[in-house]
């Protein structure tokens, strides 16, 4: 239970309250030991200053009977867990190495090594430009890591000198001769990933005393990567010998291309394994058996033709690739091999969810693992492969650990997965969830969760806001930190969660149905979905309010611009002339393939700002990179110059901008993240509930 500020009253749940809200602990990843025994995951918590997040690693007990206990601590937070095959647990961590040679520089995530033992931590590999990625090779003493190295450094030493000088003289600028430069919300160079590999031998797992700790002799294979392996995940082969992973290649107009490789940790040598014109590269496993490869391909979308995810395998020694389960109309993701090599399991969206998923090799049968309403990531096999763990979310509960009878659900109908004790506590909720349905014009289904106020009902209608998901090849079905429909059911709204046409887990045509054309049915769809939930007893049709974030941002200016049924309108981090946005986001090359000048133009919101006369809260980080500030900073101008609802003489306007200076396309920092949601509520409050006088909202306190 907590105190509201100012408040005698317990806040019923941490919903109620911003303070506890952004202090719930938030689970992430999971690894599992090689003998099956050991499941770690990060929990992430605010900082003693209540102005940042650090994360620490905790073991959860898969038996499920011992409570989790936390394995690390420090200011400075790891991550990138993975165990080596003798039960030694690796990560990363910025946290001061006691044996640091400079021991005044300031540090970057290095390399340690718990051992098993329960002996203390130790750095077993560092770099100036910091180490992360870390994968192990499951049958052998071997670990891969990827750091930034400079185009001109000759050797390791050199690498980390001439970081250091950069450093040191404050010089931050960037020489690029190709695309793109920069991703998502970090600018890419000068240096380029490489994948660094070296054996944990038994000098440097369990070192004598006297003799030092030993450091890993880390090798770059990957010498002549450039951009090659960007934003990329290299995998090892279950013996240690070979790396695998896709290869970018550039392209004319800064297109970024992928293809398979094999990169031979003894020499260095490289070969292709898939090489695609008609799709791009990612997520490669290498099976338990080391025959086959699978990896997760997407084809090369056009203007008038969607993409579409799908599951290949190829042969590890050389071949051609297949895809697996062609006819099954969903988009699998995160493929994990069985330790048998002769099936996968994948997540894929469905309906709402992202259940697990069984993929046979020799037949291509699909077969449903788990029966939950959630979503699962992270899923790891134990050896016996009877069992698998993983991370279960939905809108009713944040992530946590859950055990998943494979062996049940393949001998008959799929399971419920079992919950394990987690190191974080149920959060209690403020309402219920349901699902709305509905039949767009098209006779297409459109389906939506609803989340309710606790009390909502005749006598006492909520008022609806509708939430508009990003992506836009997405699905509202998984728990969000940063778009948490519980704050505001607290505050006495339902909140409209729909899938419109564009939204994964409902098969190739209902994404087909938007692409191209994201003023059309994803439009109509999200219309149809809010007259449906409106036809409830439970909601006021008179109080409603739109929002959304990225394509739900543009989705957001959109219905501004063609209905004025809503009383407020909220857009964050939102496209808003498409023209504009094309050039400058950080992966122009993909949004060529999205629409042709023609279909942007008439598809860009910006033509219909005249017809806005909803006020509007417009939210934007400066160091937005996927959708530049430049979308914010026009959408503002031209809301007070050009809409419905313009500034009057005195500059004054009904809309508002929260403008980060320091932020991104999410809002990160926890306080930030108290100001955004305050500022929402208060606005809506202002122009949904009409409070006025005494009952007028307050903006937050830190806006000054």
């Amino acid at each position: 239970m907590t105190t509201p500020p100012g408040g005698d009253v317990p806040a019923a749940t941490p919903f109620h309250d911003l303070d506890a809200y952004v202090a719930l602990p938030r689970l992430s990843g999971l690894v599992l030991s090689p003998d099956g025994t050991r499941l770690v995951t990060a929990v992430q918590t605010l900082d003693r200053k209540r102005t940042g997040y650090v994360t620490a690693l905790w073991e959860v007990d898969p038996a499920g009977e011992r409570p989790a206990r936390r394995l690390t601590r420090s200011a400075k937070s790891e991550s990138s867990a993975a165990f080596t095959p003798a039960g030694d647990l690796l990560f990363t961590s910025a946290r001061p190495d006691p044996d640091a040679q400079d021991p005044d520089a300031e540090p970057t995530p290095a390399l340690w090594l718990l051992p098993a033992d329960g002996a203390e931590a130790r750095v077993v590999a560092d770099r100036r430009a910091g180490v992360g990625g870390v994968q192990v090779a499951t049958g052998a003493p071997t670990v891969l890591v990827v750091s930034d190295v400079l185009p001109s450094a000759s050797d390791p030493a050199d690498d980390d000198r001439r970081h250091q000088e950069r450093k040191d003289a404050k010089v931050a600028a960037i020489l690029h001769t190709g695309y793109p430069v920069r991703y998502w919300d970090h600018d890419l160079g000068p240096g380029s990933p490489h994948a660094l590999v070296a054996t944990v031998g038994t000098d440097v797992a369990a070192p004598r005393a006297g003799e030092g700790d030993p450091r890993l002799d880390l090798r770059d294979v990957t010498p002549d990567a450039r951009i090659e392996l960007l934003e990329q995940s290299p995998a090892l082969s279950p013996d240690g010998r070979t790396v695998v992973t896709p290869w970018n290649r550039g392209g004319a107009r800064g297109e970024l291309r992928t293809h398979l490789v094999a990169v031979d940790v003894a020499t260095g040598e490289r070969r292709v394994l898939v090489e695609d014109e008609a799709g791009d590269i990612g997520h490669p496993v290498v099976s338990p058996d080391g025959r086959w490869v699978a990896y997760a391909r997407e084809t090369i979308s056009t203007p008038h033709r969607a993409p579409a995810v799908e599951l290949c395998v190829v042969p590890f020694a050389g071949g051609e690739p297949r895809r697996l389960a062609a006819g099954w109309d969903r988009w699998p993701s995160s493929p994990v091999w069985l330790p048998s090599s002769d099936a996968l399991l994948v997540v894929a969206d469905d309906d709402g969810r992202a259940p697990v998923f069984h993929v046979e090799l020799s037949s291509d049968t699909v077969t449903r693992v788990t029966s939950d309403d959630a979503a699962f990531s992270d899923v790891r096999v134990s050896p016996d492969g009877r069992t698998a763990y993983a991370l279960r979310t939905s809108y009713e509960a944040p992530a946590h650990p859950v055990r998943i009878d494979l062996a049940a659900a393949l001998a008959g109908a799929p399971v419920a997965a079992e919950a394990l004790l987690s190191p974080a506590a149920d959060v209690p909720l403020p309402g219920r969830l349901e699902e709305v349905v509905t039949t767009a014009a098209d006779g297409t289904r459109v389906r939506a969760w609803l989340a309710l106020p606790d009390g909502a009902g005749p006598d006492a209608k909520a008022p609806l806001l509708l939430w508009i998901h990003g992506g836009p090849l997405a699905s509202w079905n998984a728990w969000s930190w940063r778009w948490n429909p519980w704050l505001m059911v607290a505050r006495g709204y339902a909140v409209l969660l729909p899938d419109p046409a564009l939204s994964t887990g409902y098969g190739q045509d209902f994404v087909q149905r938007g692409w191209g054309s994201w003023g059309a049915a994803p439009y109509t769809d999200l219309l149809a979905a809010t007259d449906a939930a409106l036809e409830r007893d439970d909601l006021d049709p008179e109080r409603t309010a739109a929002m959304g974030g990225s394509f739900g941002g543009y989705m957001a200016n959109w219905v501004a611009g063609h209905t004025d049924r809503f009383r407020a309108i909220v857009t964050h981090a939102s496209l808003w002339a498409l023209d504009q946005f094309g050039p400058t986001t950080d992966a122009a090359y993909y949004w060529q393939r999205e629409m042709t000048p023609e279909m942007a133009l008439e598809n860009s919101p910006h033509r219909f700002v005249a017809d806005i006369v909803t006020p509007m809260l417009v939210v934007h980080g400066d160091k937005d990179y996927r959708v530049p500030i430049g979308e914010g900073l026009r959408l503002w101008y031209e809301l007070l110059s050009a809409s419905g609802l313009p500034a009057d003489e005195q500059g004054r306007s009904p809309h508002r901008f929260l403008y980060y200076p320091d932020e991104n396309h999410w809002i990160l920092q926890p306080q930030h993240a108290k100001v955004w949601y305050g500022t929402v509520e208060a606005f809506l409050a202002e122009h949904v509930l009409r409070r006025t006088g005494d009952d007028a909202p307050r903006y937050p306190d830190l806006l000054g």
